[in-house]
């Protein structure tokens, strides 16, 4: 089973043109960070209790990072530390966890801060995506510390494998598109099942990796920085993270953008809708290019994905191509035009009996590699989002809503609606809020990012989010473009604006438009 919900192009992109997965290793001396003097803890009226001094006093120990076979050792120029964390920021003083931090120095001689990066998902390792996204933002970094980290519950902070690689790939024969009874109780059984896995590898971490928690994470962050102010750059998921701390921390807010933005006004039944919708649009833009009318051309699409349900695919691995893996491998290429051709290439195939390419393009998603090794990053999605969203949609409630989400896309739709009901079926630990609370008034203008082809957080949720931030703090920069994503997708004018910024301080008018 897959959740198409929060991604990132960044990912994407690396996932299927650099092949980086899984996170670097920590190293360090012990000896202080070098950085400037920690900030004294800011007060919030939202925050939690005060943090002790051993917390937000804390050298961060920056050395060397090792790679891993997943993750290859970044250059000289990145280090890597650990910070410690509370567990239960209820209780600041007890149990603590570890964060793992990847930073490159800037190489200006006027230096603004750090400049934080989170990949979206949840559930992306940004120690690994941070070297390989670095040449994106080279602009940015003559005057910012690049700094990502592994978000709690993900990759080497306290990662959460859920299940074992061959229980994974023998959960691909369950239909995520149930037809009977049989298949129903199948489907919610291993929806269940996978749970309980997250519960007994993650213990009491599973209650303790929400949005909420990351966000309280990322100013503590600031604080052992060295920084007075946060400046964060936020990626699909990586908006609602952005949006929760400003909330949170408004006072704290520097400069703040958030490109390809999750829509905090909608549920999870609404983020299902809003991502059926989003993904048919730019099936049909990729129909259009080729000169197929969209209709017929989804139709098609359609149908074969209904006989591949009855009847999988052979692939050249000796793997099936099954029903939910093909959705999976039409999905991922549309992330990006660029890949557009090799879902071309893939169709095709599959069209005459061939699913290996649709499942190479699956198991890029899923993180597999080619000894069948499965990387977490999917796991950890499931269980920050089930922590986070309190919506739990029944069967029967979701077959009455079949067919609203089979009119919104032919193609995706059906696929959507039964997965936000098994994604967080029977979750062992209850959800936190049905949509996160964004609004920051007080805070400085946060720059609001927007894609009208968006596949996977439509351009609709750009204007929504600058809304729920408040009248004065979201300044929405659209672009007419494709794919997951705005900055370094292409753009000059989307580029030198949101560097513009990230730079110099310069809010671009509230509806510009890129083209």
């Amino acid at each position: 089973m897959s959740r198409f919900v929060r991604w990132t192009a960044a990912t994407a992109a690396v996932l299927l043109l650099a092949g980086c997965s899984g996170s670097a290793s920590r190293s360090g001396d012990g000896k202080g960070s070098g950085a400037d003097p920690p900030a004294s803890a800011a007060s919030s009226s939202r925050a939690s209790p005060e943090l002790p001094a051993s917390l937000t006093s804390q050298k961060l120990g920056w050395g060397r990072c090792e790679g891993t076979s997943d993750s290859p050792t970044p250059g000289s120029d990145w280090q890597c530390a650990t910070l410690k964390v509370p567990l239960d920021y209820a209780e600041p003083g007890g149990e603590t966890i570890g964060l793992a931090l990847i930073r490159a120095r800037a190489t200006g001689g006027s230096r603004i801060g750090s400049l934080l990066f989170n990949f979206g998902g949840p559930g992306q390792s940004g120690v690994s995506v941070m070297p390989a996204y670095a040449g994106t933002v080279s602009a940015l970094r003559e005057h910012y510390d690049l700094v990502s980290w592994d978000p709690r519950g993900v990759g080497a902070s306290e990662g959460v494998r859920c299940r074992s690689d061959k229980a994974i790939q023998a959960a691909e024969s369950v239909d995520p598109t149930p037809d009977d009874a049989a298949e129903e109780k199948a489907y919610f059984q291993d929806a269940a099942d996978f749970g309980k896995g997250c519960q007994k590898a993650a213990g009491n971490l599973l209650a303790h990796v929400s949005t909420t928690d990351s966000a309280r994470d990322m100013d503590l962050m600031r604080q052992v920085l060295g920084d007075t102010k946060t400046h964060y750059f936020g990626i699909s998921y990586g908006t609602e993270l952005g949006g929760v701390y400003a909330h949170l921390f408004p006072e704290n807010v520097g400069r703040l953008v958030l490109d390809a933005v999750v829509d905090p006004s909608t549920d999870m039944v609404g983020h299902a809708k809003n991502q059926a919708r989003g993904f048919q649009r730019a099936l049909d833009d990729y129909l259009k290019s080729t000169g197929q009318d969209p209709d017929r051309g989804s139709g098609r699409i359609a149908a074969l994905l209904k006989r591949i349900d009855t009847e999988p695919l052979p692939t050249s691995s000796g793997r099936k191509l099954t029903q939910g893996l093909a959705v999976t491998g039409i999905i991922v290429p549309l992330y990006s035009e660029q890949s557009w051709p090799a879902l071309t290439g893939a169709l095709a195939a599959a069209e005459r009996g061939d699913g290996s390419d649709l499942l190479a393009l699956s198991d890029s998603y899923n993180d597999r590699d080619a000894s069948g090794h499965y990387g977490t990053t999917t796991h950890a999605q499931r269980v920050i989002s089930c922590l986070d969203d309190k919506q739990r949609p029944t069967a029967a409630q979701t077959r009455k809503l079949l067919p609203e989400f089979r009119k919104i896309s032919p193609v995706f739709g059906e696929f959507m609606g039964w997965d936000a009901a098994g994604w967080c079926h029977d979750w062992p630990v209850a959800g936190q809020y049905d949509t996160p609370e964004v609004g920051a008034p007080g805070a400085p203008p946060v720059l609001v990012v927007g894609n009208t082809g968006d596949p996977a957080t439509p351009y609709e949720g750009a204007r929504r989010m600058a809304d729920e931030l408040g009248k004065g703090v979201g300044a929405v920069l659209t672009w007419k473009g494709e794919g997951h994503g705005a900055y370094g997708s292409g753009s000059g004018c989307v580029d030198s604006t949101v560097n513009a910024y990230l730079l110099a301080g310069r809010v671009p008018r509230d509806g510009k438009v890129c083209s």
